[in-house]
């Protein structure tokens, strides 16, 4: 089965008159929680812009106060189970700003619940892994946000 290009559906969907529209959307929204989820956020942007970094933080929290850090193994596999979610979460925003400062988040809460102290490579590479990620975001940023992120990076570096 062929599907149509983006291109084509969104002139489909400019034809389509605004009730209809709606309900599509709201179709759309209880295939999957990924979809409610970036309809949610979308909507809650315009009033309120940091929502969506104050969810990931807030989620990012929890995560790390349930996660058992007390052996190697149980530590790798928590950090792991972390940055799975914060991936879905950044799916979510495409601003870049948002995914960069969620990341070094997530880099900030490693190194204070003590995972990089186990000198374990896997933990150590998903570690040098995000801060690699942050550093190629940063670079499209402007230069004045490149500096302000940069400075903070130096830190976690």
């Amino acid at each position: 089965m062929q599907f149509p290009s983006l291109a084509q559906l969104k002139k489909e969907l400019e034809l389509l008159p605004e009730k209809e529209k709606v309900n599509l959307i709201s179709d759309l929204a209880k295939f999957s929680r990924e979809n409610k989820a970036y309809l949610f956020f979308k909507l809650q942007e315009k009033e309120n812009p940091g929502y969506f970094l104050e969810m990931i933080k807030e989620e990012l929290d929890t995560e790390f106060q349930k996660s058992n850090a007390s052996h190697v193994y149980y530590a790798k596999k928590s950090a792991q189970a972390i940055r799975r979610k914060l991936n879905k979460m950044l799916k979510l925003s495409k601003k870049k700003e948002d995914q960069i400062e969620a990341i070094m988040y997530f880099c900030e809460q490693l190194k204070e619940y003590g995972y990089l102290q186990f000198n374990y490579p896997v933990i150590d590479n998903l570690y040098k892994i995000q801060v690699e990620k942050v550093k190629k975001l940063i670079l499209g940023l402007h230069e004045d946000l490149q500096y302000d992120f940069e400075m903070r990076l130096q830190d976690l570096e």
